[in-house]
């Protein structure tokens, strides 16, 4: 009789390939876990959320594959008497409402107050932007 032959050997080596299974599977399911809330985090998780004011520049509708629509906004820090924006900051954009398209696409050159909820980075079919705008209204 050989050694491969032994009982008690098929049955050890049995052992430690079924041990070795279950913690291969542990592993594997702790990394689909972390990787799952890593891509959660990254690109669905509300890092901020708030409210911006300013002048509606551009809003267009771009893409190759995935048309999105991006907006613009000139953030005034300073402005002159006569309604000019002296010290001013560029906000980009994405709006994924379709029904509040029109609405942006009436106020160019007005100014308004956005609502907007910022994810840590965009993916390719929400935009280029990480700013998500929900709502607008015009500032009078």
């Amino acid at each position: 009789m050989s050694i491969t032959e032994n009982p008690k050997n098929t049955g050890a080596r049995a052992s430690i390939a079924s041990k070795f299974r279950k913690t291969f599977r542990w592993i594997l399911t702790l990394l689909l876990v972390f990787l799952a809330a890593f891509v959660y985090m990254k690109y669905f998780f509300t890092y901020s959320e708030g409210y911006r004011a300013g002048l509606l520049q551009k809003f267009s509708h771009k893409g190759v594959i995935f048309k999105t629509y991006e907006g613009e906004m000139v953030l005034s820090s300073v402005s002159s008497n006569r309604d000019v924006a002296i010290a001013s900051e560029k906000f980009l954009f994405t709006v994924t409402n379709r029904s509040l398209v029109r609405e942006f696409d009436t106020l160019q050159g007005s100014t308004i107050i956005v609502h907007y909820r910022q994810m840590k980075s965009s993916v390719f079919w929400r935009g280029d932007s990480q700013y998500l705008v929900d709502s607008v209204k015009e500032k009078k």
